[in-house]
């Protein structure tokens, strides 16, 4: 007991006495695997029995001063010191100093595609709208044929397709209004689903388009649908108006135009009171004081006998709209490419959106 006691006051001395500056050395001489600490702890075995506890507490002190004496030596290492060390102590830069403040990271949003995205959603979802999705390859029936649009019809003109070579029957999808053709499907099959159907349907489409700053070869759309009995087109314009106000504004104007859809009849467009100018005109609303942001009507009847509804029954109404257009109003953008160049000084603009 007497030689231990010896021993940690000479190496208590010795400890004090070490040179600032100099931690990995003082790390491996005194607290390595072969070091001093670890060998002192081995004379525990010499001790006699009655003495023991009071050797175990003097040894455990002296490795807490031991440690204690390191973390002084780590603390005293300036920024600079650890930069000018000599090679042969280069591992010491690799230490990591908990004082210094952290390295910031720059802060991410979304894209603004998806930002108005889910906006559009949050709004349909606070009408009792559900999401529904589909596939982005698609076959002609649920494209076209179930839509009023039976092979030769001259509106399958208006779209150009991307169709695929492997089978001339599968394309990419025009419209996610395949998508309400599928859900229309389900809800008449026996407990697959049931009427009345209220969903909206968010996707990606394509178009074999020339790409330029009003028009791209793929983009984004919502499609709305509501089948029940008894829907009137009163009930679709109010449905749309407060999607307009709720993403607009309330100051915001509406007003609908008689259009063609295959799909719909009465058919409609639907245009705002434009975000640019107010109203006034200019360049963006071709001096009209309007935009179009969507086409709306009521659900053809064939389209409902084509996915197996009473259409003497049932009536509904459908919208559709695409995301870029919404997108590029909210945000004043006039480049449709923007949206796809993965510029990271355009996407920073929107991280205050989140």
């Amino acid at each position: 007991m007497e030689q231990l006691l010896q021993k940690i006051a000479d190496l208590k001395t010795e400890i004090a006495a070490f040179a600032n500056g100099d931690a990995e050395t003082f790390r491996i001489k005194y607290l390595g695997t072969k070091g001093l600490v670890k060998t002192i702890m081995g004379e525990m075995k010499n001790v006699a029995a009655e003495n023991k506890k009071e050797a175990g507490q003097l040894l455990n002190e002296f490795k807490l001063f031991t440690e204690a004496k390191y973390e002084a030596l780590n603390e005293a290492l300036t920024k600079s010191e650890i930069e000018n060390l000599p090679a042969g102590q280069a591992g010491l830069k690799s230490e990591i100093d908990l004082t210094l403040p952290g390295d910031p990271l720059p802060l991410g949003s979304r894209h603004p595609i998806s930002l108005v995205k889910n906006k559009i959603i949050s709004i349909f979802q606070r009408l009792g709208f559900a999401v529904a999705e589909g596939p982005e390859i698609e076959d002609d029936f649920h494209n076209f044929t179930a839509l009023n649009l039976p092979e030769n019809h001259p509106a399958r003109d208006m779209q150009d397709t991307f169709y695929i070579s492997q089978n001339p029957d599968w394309l990419l999808r025009t419209h996610t209004s395949s998508v309400q053709v599928r859900e229309m499907q389900k809800a008449c099959l026996p407990g697959q689903g049931n009427l009345p159907i209220r969903i909206i349907c968010p996707g990606r489409v394509y178009r074999n388009e020339t790409i330029s700053a009003r028009a791209h070869c793929f983009f984004h759309q919502v499609e709305g649908l509501y089948i029940a009995e008894n829907v009137s087109f009163a009930d679709l314009k109010q449905t749309l108006y407060f999607f307009v106000q709720e993403m607009f504004g309330a100051a915001v104007k509406v007003r609908f135009r008689p259009s063609y859809f295959p799909f719909t009849e009465p058919s409609a467009e639907m245009d705002i009171s434009c975000l640019i100018c107010g109203g006034e005109g200019c360049s963006v609303c071709k001096k009209t004081g309007w935009v179009e942001i969507l086409g709306c009507g009521m659900v053809h009847p064939n389209v409902l006998d084509n996915c197996g509804i009473d259409s003497n029954k049932y009536t509904g109404f459908a919208f559709g709209m695409g995301i870029e257009r919404i997108t590029m109003l909210k945000y004043q953008i006039k480049d449709l490419r923007l949206f796809s160049e993965n510029d990271v000084r355009f996407l920073n603009q929107f991280t205050s959106a989140v």
